[in-house]
């Protein structure tokens, strides 16, 4: 059933995406700015604009969160955390009908994920990971929505942002594609369902 969903969100995504997305090139020389740039396909809400990227700290990987908050939380998330940007959190927020919050400035470090300790290759082989990714050098991403029902998908607006949102951080950044990760892939979470794990999966199927 939930992978139904996530096929009909994808599919859904495309059609969303199709005829307002950036180009590639559009996407990198867009991905370097500094301020607010305005990136087709993608509705951004700059609680801390872009600095110089060349002053941002050192993020070598990406890692796909779920909140169990409802509808409309992403906002007061991200605020919250524009107001303490080190509190237990993440740098990016996505709302359900596709708006990102960017929170936190880039040269901060929210504080997200327990120490990258899953070692026991449930998901991936984490002996690449294991105390690697962390939150001192992993941008996170959180997704809200999931609530009342923690197996809830991403719905095809979150999708269909996240298609470039992954573009533009990758870009940004220089992050590998490989360098993508849900939660869950890195640390023990939640036992009812595997946190971010198809988002992060759409990002590395996209990359290829």
């Amino acid at each position: 059933m939930m992978m139904s969903r996530l096929v009909a969100a994808v599919l859904a995504a495309i059609a969303l995406i199709a005829p307002a997305a950036a180009t590639d090139a559009e996407l990198a020389k867009l991905a370097r700015a500094s301020g607010t740039p305005d990136i087709r396909g993608l509705k951004i809400v700059w609680l801390a604009p872009w600095g110089d990227v060349e002053q941002a700290h050192a993020w070598r990987n990406i890692i796909v969160h779920q909140t169990e908050g409802p509808t409309g939380s992403a906002r007061g998330g991200a605020e919250a955390q524009f107001k303490n940007p080190t509190r237990r959190g993440v740098m990016v927020w996505v709302e359900t009908d596709g708006t990102v919050y960017w929170s936190v400035a880039e040269n901060l470090v929210p504080t997200h994920t327990d120490g990258a300790n899953r070692d026991d290759n449930k998901y991936i082989d984490n002996k690449p990971t294991y105390h690697q990714v962390v939150r001192d050098n992993s941008i996170g991403v959180e997704f809200a929505g999931n609530y009342p029902d923690v197996t809830t998908g991403p719905t095809a607006a979150q999708v269909a942002a996240w298609k470039i949102l992954v573009q533009v951080l990758r870009a940004r950044y220089g992050i590998p594609l490989d360098h993508v990760y849900a939660h869950n892939w890195i640390d023990y979470k939640d036992a009812r369902y595997c946190e971010g794990c198809a988002l992060a999966t759409l990002a590395r199927q996209w990359g290829e």
